[in-house]
């Protein structure tokens, strides 16, 4: 796919699928901004939205 110029705003791009999105958006060159709903770590799931960034 070609995404390089490209403007993508994730949602819930923290953790988990949206995180896997946005780096591989980012890999094929896409300007990324991601959001995710709370800070705070989860005991499930790796990562934070700081962490993410």
């Amino acid at each position: 796919m070609a995404l390089a110029g490209k403007r993508i705003f994730i949602t819930g791009g923290s953790r988990g699928i949206g995180l896997a999105i946005a780096l591989r958006a980012a890999q094929d060159g896409a300007s990324i901004a991601i959001a995710a709903k709370t800070a705070e770590p989860n005991p499930k799931l790796p990562g934070t939205i700081y962490s993410a960034a």
